[in-house]
């Protein structure tokens, strides 16, 4: 497997399903002209008169962040300035790991609902059991907090303690819990043995998702010989991205060669290329790929490479079509800008910003009755100020992000397995390695 360092850190685009490719770079500041430096004083002034005469007193703090995201949203919705926290939360979601009890959590009726207390973790030692309610947090009601509100109370320093108040179902009375947080690593891969067919789900793309990925092969070859493996399922729907060399990795975990992805920047000589080394951890089992709105950024990324490469066979509907690059510049107090340098291509040399990963083999995923008219099909091309990709029309990028809590109702999955099977066939399937479709 290729390891190749600098290629790190990840941002999350609020209010949208990408999080963005990155890689951090201290790249040098070029001068303005005079022009621009008079503007700049012009702000300056805007910024006193505020300061000085607003009929309150504003938060100097926040006028100034909020001058600096304007400047930015203007440009694309990727582009962003970060504060110490912001920043620190996305250094988080990379590492894969935060201090916490340890359980997984929803909101329900204004509670928090217990959905798992994870193995080995401070909950499931303490006693929380799946169904649970928390009703207070080290004290104060957590009615009336948002579900993200509820969680950021509950992570924290690890060796902290914290103070739980649970409701449970035959409980006479409520549970008061005293739990000392440890490090609780997320799990970027989740896998199962779908009888002769090894599922793997691809969650995010955090400095753990390859090593996950690998022990979760390991273990599906473990558990099913190799003469009866009919071969792999690689699910990267709902996975909103992550790091780019990660990306690469788990591209590359299933190729033999080729290039993985290229970036390019405004200037020509900053281009980029990935490539694949020999060594696919499947032994070139079949592999069915599943795509839908919700993947986006290095999930297209891995998508459009093991398409390109003909290594697998695409499924689904058109992916969410985020194929810029985000650098991640270091500021002043802990802050860091988040701005986009380039865009990336797949082994074809196609970009698929705003038009996304059309997949090799179409099946739409019916929404239950309860969703039908609250969900609609969400993209790239249908953010404001987006990126026009070189290839985007009126058609745009995406589709109706939506998987089914239970595996019997989900139509894409049972396709991909009815694949593997031979139960159903395609033209597509399975994929040609020796047909591979290469930029010249």
């Amino acid at each position: 497997m290729i390891r190749r360092a600098s290629l790190v850190l990840v941002g999350a685009l609020m209010g949208a399903t990408a999080m963005s490719v990155l890689y951090s770079a201290g790249i040098p500041a070029q001068a303005a002209g005079t022009s621009t430096y008079k503007e700049l004083s012009i702000f300056g002034d805007v910024f006193e008169r505020v300061r000085a005469q607003y009929v309150t007193p504003p938060d100097e703090e926040k006028l100034v962040e909020n001058a600096i995201n304007g400047m930015l949203t203007s440009l694309d919705p990727h582009s962003t300035y970060m504060n110490a926290k912001d920043a620190a939360d996305m250094q988080t979601q990379t590492r894969g790991e935060f201090g916490g009890i340890g359980i997984e959590v929803t909101m329900e009726e204004e509670l928090v609902k217990v959905i798992t207390p994870i193995d080995d973790t401070p909950g499931s030692k303490a006693g929380i059991l799946a169904g649970d309610f928390i009703s207070e947090i080290d004290g104060e009601s957590v009615r009336g907090l948002k579900l993200e509100e509820a969680v950021e109370k509950m992570r924290g320093a690890v060796n902290t303690p914290i103070k739980l108040t649970i409701l449970r179902k035959g409980a006479d009375k409520p549970i008061e819990l005293s739990i000392v947080r440890e490090i609780i690593p997320i799990r970027a891969v989740k896998s199962r043995v779908e009888g002769d067919v090894g599922y793997l789900r691809v969650i995010s793309f955090t400095e753990k998702t390859y090593d996950d990925l690998e022990a979760a092969i390991i273990k599906i070859q473990k558990e099913v010989p190799a003469d009866k493996l009919k071969g792999f399922v690689l699910d990267l729907r709902l996975n909103p991205g992550g790091l780019l060399d990660q990306a690469i990795y788990v591209s590359d975990a299933f190729l033999e060669r080729g290039e993985v992805v290229s970036t390019r920047s405004r200037d020509p000589e900053d281009t980029r290329r990935f490539n694949a080394s020999a060594g696919d951890l499947t032994d070139g089992k079949p592999l069915v790929v599943l795509v839908n709105g919700g993947s986006a950024s290095a999930s297209e990324i891995v998508a459009g490479a093991l398409q390109d490469l003909k290594r697998a066979t695409v499924l689904g509907t058109r992916s969410f079509g985020k194929g810029s690059v985000q650098t991640i510049i270091p500021m002043g107090e802990k802050g860091a800008l988040r701005l986009t340098t380039a865009l990336y291509y797949t082994p074809s040399g196609r970009s698929i910003q705003g038009t996304g990963i059309e997949p090799d083999i179409k099946v739409e995923q019916p929404l239950p009755e309860e969703l039908q008219g609250k969900v609609r099909a969400e993209g790239e091309s249908a953010l404001k100020g987006h990126i026009k990709g070189q290839n985007e029309s009126e058609e745009g990028s995406g589709s109706v992000a939506y998987v089914p809590p239970e595996a019997k109702d989900d139509v894409q999955l049972n396709y991909a397995l009815d694949l593997l099977r031979g139960a159903k066939t395609d033209p597509s399937f399975p994929a040609d390695p020796a047909k591979a479709v290469v930029a010249k």
